[in-house]
């Protein structure tokens, strides 16, 4: 039987035009991010089995690849339950990971630390556009920084990016995990139904405010908690009035601060943006994972239709590692949709070197290989891309595909 071709579903080979957009991007993050002093770390793809499913990745945890234990340690015959067989997974963000390498490298590393992570990452999850069941990661986070400074320059930082990939007209949607919890418990709703109906109000976007409603009822809370949550939504505006008004509305429920560091935030970021952006307050906005605990944000482009990034503060999750909480804040730009868009876009690589190809008569000497081989060699030097090749048959149709693969300059070369 013939060995299948076609990669595993939600994986997929990356052919040379788009693994040149790849390269270009991941160039442009590394030097744009080391502009805002922050340093590349590496962490391995496959982490403890505990770490992974902590409760702190929300939904993500359902969608582990999981890695069975290796010869000893695996016993099929008396294995109970799924504790038995399992180990480790690879990972499915890049957050757990750098939590525990900071837990592990703290003394080591400069406090506050900033930390560029790009990466592999895997989820069984239903692959759609822009989105594959293994994918490139690209986070950067500040560790150590208890300061609103740090998710001013984690904007700054991503909007810049982006600005030099000439996306124009996006929107950083922001909110605060304290802002949610406030207005829960104004409504009505007892601490431990937060996180599930945080869940009800993160399909906002895609079901609208009725199908909120109707989730949350359906769901059986109370009527009256409902009727007040919907209201306060259907109130609150999308800008800096709205983060006020909740402020007063909701009075000694929101936690000090909480408000004032928004509204900073967003002010601080739209005086000194360099890219063409707007900042929009969304009480809607959840963020699906769990170790959330204060500001949080996304990139929202009409250009992909939805998201294509994001991140917050969780200033929690580094302690479930040492025992002592750790400030930390982070934004991860959606590496494969950004992708999309450029190839979408039918993105040109910028070069400032020239291509050209010497194609070589299938009949050449010894030394007519020698000579183009030495001529190539200066033109390198000189700082052009050099491709040798086989004259072909087809010499015609080999010219076009060498051209539209972007050499201008064919050179032939001919037997005597």
């Amino acid at each position: 039987m013939a060995l299948k071709k076609k990669p595993v579903t939600g994986m997929k080979d990356i052919l040379p035009k788009e693994m040149a957009i790849r390269d270009y991007v991941i160039g442009l993050i590394k030097e744009t991010y080391g502009t805002f002093g922050f340093s590349s770390i590496e962490t391995p793809c496959v982490e403890h089995i505990e770490s992974l499913s902590s409760k702190q990745g929300g939904e993500n945890e359902k969608l582990i690849f999981k890695i069975l234990k290796r010869g000893e340690k695996l016993k099929l015959d008396t294995a109970k339950c799924e504790a038995d067989l399992v180990d480790s997974g690879l990972r499915y963000d890049l957050t757990v990971p750098l939590s525990r390498y900071y837990a592990n490298n703290a003394n080591e590393l400069n406090a506050p630390f900033k930390a560029l992570q790009m990466g592999n990452v895997w989820r069984a999850e239903r692959p759609q556009r822009g989105r594959f069941r293994q994918f490139m990661q690209c986070d950067i986070d500040i560790l150590g920084e208890p300061s609103i400074l740090a998710e001013i320059e984690l904007i700054l930082a991503t909007t810049t990016l982006l600005g030099r990939l000439d996306f124009k007209n996006f929107t950083i949607r922001i909110n605060n995990r304290k802002m949610l919890k406030a207005m829960a418990t104004y409504c009505g709703f007892e601490q431990d139904q937060h996180d599930n109906v945080f869940i009800i109000l993160d399909k906002m976007d895609k079901i609208g405010m009725d199908g909120v409603e109707a989730e949350l009822l359906e769901a059986g809370y109370a009527k009256d908690a409902v009727d007040k949550c919907i209201e306060l939504f259907q109130t609150v505006t999308n800008d800096i009035a709205g983060v006020r008004y909740l402020k007063d509305t909701l009075g000694d429920a929101l936690e000090a601060g909480a408000a004032e560091d928004l509204e900073t935030i967003i002010t601080m970021v739209e005086d000194v943006k360099t890219a063409d952006f707007k900042m929009s307050f969304d009480p809607t906005l959840v963020r699906g994972m769990g170790y959330y605990t204060g500001p949080i944000f996304e990139v929202y482009m009409d250009e992909f239709g939805g998201a294509v990034g994001g991140g917050g503060r969780y200033d929690e999750m580094i302690g479930k590692f040492t025992g002592n909480d750790t400030c930390a804040v982070g934004f991860s730009v959606g590496f494969e949709r950004i992708v999309t868009l450029l190839l979408e876009r039918d993105f040109e690589v910028p070069t400032a070197s020239k291509k050209k190809a010497y194609l070589i008569d299938k009949k050449a000497s010894p030394e007519l290989m020698k000579e183009v081989l030495m001529k190539a060699k200066e033109e390198r030097e000189a700082g052009y891309k050099i491709s040798i090749n086989i004259m072909k048959k087809n010499k015609k149709f080999q010219k076009e595909l060498l051209t539209k693969d972007g050499y201008e300059d064919i050179q032939e070369f001919f037997a005597n």
